[in-house]
This record gives C-alpha cells, sequence and structure tokens, in this order.
C-alpha cells in the first residue's frame, strides 16, 4: 500500500497534478545548438537550410544529422532575421470554389517549390478593398512578391505596391500595356473564337451566359470579343457556379424563342445549363448546342462531353512562378507573356435543325 500519497494515483486513477506540474518542460533547441551539435558555426548551419549546394556534402550531413538528432524544425521567422528572405510568395484569387483557380494555384506552388520559394493564398470574393487589406497583410509578414488575379483592382493595392516596393505580377489577362507584367490569354481572341465556331455550324441565334461584370476584367474582355457578329445575342448574366448556370438555362427556356446555341464564357456555367436541359428533357446537341471556356478536367467527361477553349492554365501556373521567382532572386522584371487559347471539339455542339 502506498503510504506516501504524494505523486500516488487519484482515486480516479490519475496522477496528482500538482507533481505533474512541476515537471519542467524539455528546451528547444536552436539554431546555435545545432551549430554546436554538428561542430560548425551559425552561418554554415543558416547555409545548409537556404543555399545547400554551396555547403561541402560531408560538412552538410553533419549538420542534417545534428538538426535530426534534436528534432530541430527550421523557423521562418528566424530564418528571415538571419538572412533578410522569407522565401514566400503571396497569390490573391477571387475563390478558390472555381477549379480554375484551384489548377493555377497547383502549379504555380508546385513550380515555385523548385525554386526554394513558399506559397501563402489569400482570397478575395472579387472585391477590391478586400484584396487591398489582404495584400497588406502578406506583406506586413514577409512576402517578397505578390501574384494578383486580372487587371482590376483598387486605387489601394496600387499605393500599397508603390510603397512596399514589392515586385507583383498579374494573371488571366494579357495585356503588354499595363502597369504590372500581365502574363495569361487574350480573353477576347477566346470567346471571338468560341463563337466563330458555333456562327460556322450555322448558329444565328445564341445566348450567352456569363458571370458578374462588377469588377471582372476578365468577363468583360470575353464579352468584348464577341462583337462584330451577324448573330443575334441574347445575354444572360448569373454567378459562376453551376448553380448560376441552371437559373440561366431556366431564363433562356423561358424567352419567346428558343436559342440554337447557348455559349457560357465558363465551363462551370455550362455544367450547369446542361444539367437544366438534362431535367428539361432537352437533347444536346440535337435540340441546343452548348458550349464553354476554360477546357476544366472534367469537361471531357461529362455529358455529353463539352467543346470548349482551352485556357492555358497550368502553363500560365508555371510561367507565373518562374517570373516572379526570377523578379524575387535576381531583380529582373519579366516581360508580359502571352498565352495562346486554342479550340476544344467535343461532342454539345452541331449545326442546328
Amino acid at each position: 500500500m502506498c503510504q506516501d500519497f504524494t505523486g500516488c494515483p487519484d482515486r480516479d486513477g490519475k496522477k496528482g497534478k500538482e507533481e505533474m506540474s512541476k515537471t519542467p518542460p524539455q528546451k528547444r533547441a536552436n539554431l546555435r545548438d545545432v551549430a554546436t551539435a554538428a561542430g560548425v558555426s551559425v552561418a554554415t548551419v543558416s547555409r545548409v537550410m537556404n543555399a545547400p549546394d554551396t555547403v561541402a556534402k560531408k560538412t552538410r550531413k553533419r549538420v542534417e544529422e545534428a538538426m535530426n538528432s534534436l528534432r530541430w524544425v527550421p523557423s521562418a521567422a528566424a530564418r528571415a532575421i538571419n538572412t533578410g528572405r522569407t522565401r514566400f510568395v503571396g497569390a490573391l484569387v477571387p475563390t478558390l470554389d472555381n477549379a480554375i483557380f484551384a489548377r493555377f494555384l497547383s502549379k504555380l506552388e508546385n513550380q515555385l517549390n523548385t525554386h526554394r520559394l513558399s506559397l501563402v493564398v489569400a482570397t478575395t470574393g472579387g472585391d477590391p478593398q478586400v484584396e487591398a487589406e489582404k495584400a497588406k497583410t502578406l506583406i506586413d509578414i514577409g512576402a517578397e512578391g505578390l501574384v494578383v488575379s486580372g487587371i482590376t483592382h483598387g486605387q489601394a493595392l496600387y499605393d500599397l505596391l508603390d510603397r512596399s516596393q514589392r515586385p507583383a505580377i498579374a494573371t488571366s489577362y494579357y495585356d503588354p500595356g499595363y502597369v504590372l507584367p500581365t502574363i495569361g490569354y487574350d480573353n477576347a481572341a477566346a470567346a471571338k473564337l468560341a463563337q466563330e465556331h458555333l456562327t460556322g455550324l450555322g448558329h444565328q441565334h445564341i445566348a450567352v451566359v456569363h458571370g458578374p461584370r462588377l469588377n471582372n476584367d476578365r468577363t468583360e474582355a470575353r464579352l468584348s470579343g464577341l462583337t462584330g457578329s451577324n448573330a443575334a445575342l441574347e445575354l444572360f448574366e448569373t454567378e459562376i457556379s453551376l448553380a448560376g448556370g441552371c437559373n440561366a438555362a431556366r431564363a433562356i427556356l423561358q424567352g419567346t424563342q428558343r436559342p440554337t446555341a447557348i455559349l457560357c464564357l465558363s465551363d462551370v456555367l455550362a455544367s450547369g445549363v446542361l444539367a437544366e436541359l438534362h431535367r428539361r428533357d432537352l437533347a444536346v446537341p440535337r435540340d441546343v448546342s452548348v458550349m464553354g471556356i476554360d477546357d476544366l478536367p472534367g469537361s471531357a467527361h461529362i455529358y455529353p462531353e463539352l467543346t470548349t477553349v482551352h485556357l492555358p492554365v497550368a502553363r500560365m501556373g508555371l510561367a507565373a512562378a518562374d517570373a516572379i521567382a526570377e523578379w524575387v532572386e535576381t531583380q529582373t522584371v519579366p516581360e508580359p507573356t502571352l498565352l495562346e487559347p486554342s479550340l476544344v471539339l467535343r461532342k454539345s455542339t452541331a449545326r442546328p435543325r
């Protein structure tokens, strides 16, 4: 029987809280501890973290073994103090709900990793004020460069970039005359390519489904690419979602004259339109042709397979990563880069009956 109740289990079988509170926490190793354990200088440990190729292989191995034995994890804050570098880039996108942005960010992050840079993402909801606030937060925590979407931004963002002198590039849009380097595609040309495909098939009455125009230069540019055609166009604005596509299809079908083709300025909207047409027992493309713009991965696997315009989003992510990395590392301002869209013919479009 336990006579000394100090440290004995209590009636619930648990050790006394008093003794547990007296157990001193284990001291966390720091950069100097690693250097001492490896028998090298603090500067050498720093080089192993930030420029391992500049350290002899045997020395690098000794430092890495010391890190492992001490269970030491490099601190980004400590690295910034020692080197003046945080080695991360911030990206500002309207939303993560759209697969276009998810694909772009995936390629951007993977390619930045090859430059030993990390990515921190913030969403703006398409609001210029929110974008400026989140850009300031990214810069405050040490973002060495920024990647933004499109060319429509509030003055607050431009002022912030000017004050901070941070490298910044704009994506999803090509404009060689813009104040920031742009890496993207000609949105007007993409829409024109889609329209020419439909009019080439003989469609003269086309419904155009598009997302909100407010603060969205990509949508405005795509709509501008539809001018100059002899076809009659009806515009339907909705949110960029499957539900938005369904709602637009219902509005189109309530009209006095059904169009022979529906051109959606995004594949997400086209998927919603297709779902609503199927719900109404309308056959695509026999009763109406449907076309998108984006070429999302799933667009080749819905029914019927969606004819669309391929936007080189993956290549844009790679090019944006290389451009911002070079600017951050060597202070070389990148040139504007135009990525050409291309027509992808599938089974959702045909000549009108």
